[in-house]
């Protein structure tokens, strides 16, 4: 349970941190004009959409492949991400250009496999704890969600950031979400795991026997010479 909690708790926390953060960053890049916001969030919400989709898709998948195919996307989020998700300085806009597609490019670029592995999280996670322990409530994991969404919402102004700047929040921010993808991937091994164990106890499948007519009392009957009684032969 500690595992879980964890998990779902810090996922939520740096999901609602990493917003802001970000968002902060690039505002002056782009004349910090109300916009800029709006894309950010419109970015972030159809990311968050997307999570949804994918943890709908995997919860689909034999239980054995679940697990393997979010190793695989948290692999990805962390070697794209590291060793910061500060923007690289080249993408800051030159010239005349689209803004709202040079704000998409920026997100994508610098948080949007982490953000899109967090969103994931808590849809998945509760999914495959209701799976390994059937007769406890996942409910209790919501509400660890909730807490962490509030809290890296309130954290981020008041201590966040007026203690630390931005390169440095960026890179403490990267360093909590590979503290989560070890969390998470530990629940993912555990999860093909139960499933491989879950599959060796059930065994291999009996052959069924091939069919047969059922012939009733036709057997004895069709050794007796001459046509059998109507009443004695299978219809």
């Amino acid at each position: 349970m500690l595992l879980f909690a964890l998990t779902i708790f810090l996922s939520a926390f740096l999901l609602f941190q990493v917003q802001p953060l970000i968002g902060k960053i690039i505002l002056p890049w782009f004349g910090g004009t109300p916009a800029v916001w709006t894309t950010c969030m419109l970015f972030f919400q159809v990311l968050l959409l997307a999570g949804y989709a994918y943890a709908h898709a995997v919860i689909a998948l034999p239980a054995r492949r679940q697990g393997l195919v979010h190793l695989g996307v948290l692999a990805a989020a962390v070697l794209a991400s590291a060793p910061t998700i500060f923007p690289p300085e080249g993408y800051k806009p030159e010239g005349d250009g689209v803004p709202l597609l040079q704000i998409l490019l920026v997100l994508t670029v610098s948080v949007g496999l982490p953000y899109f592995a967090l969103s994931t999280t808590g849809s998945l996670v509760q999914a495959w704890f209701s799976r390994l322990h059937p007769s406890r409530s996942p409910y209790p994991l919501y509400a660890l969600s909730n807490i962490g969404s509030l809290l890296g919402l309130l954290t981020f102004p008041f201590l966040v950031e007026p203690r630390l700047g931005s390169v440095t929040q960026a890179s403490v921010w990267f360093f909590g979400f590979a503290g989560f993808c070890l969390l998470c991937g530990a629940i993912a091994v555990q999860t093909t795991r139960a499933a491989g164990a879950g599959q060796a106890a059930e065994g291999p499948r009996p052959t069924p026997p091939p069919s047969r007519r059922r012939l009733g009392a036709c057997g004895p009957c069709g050794s007796r010479s001459g046509p059998a009684p109507r009443s004695c032969c299978w219809r």
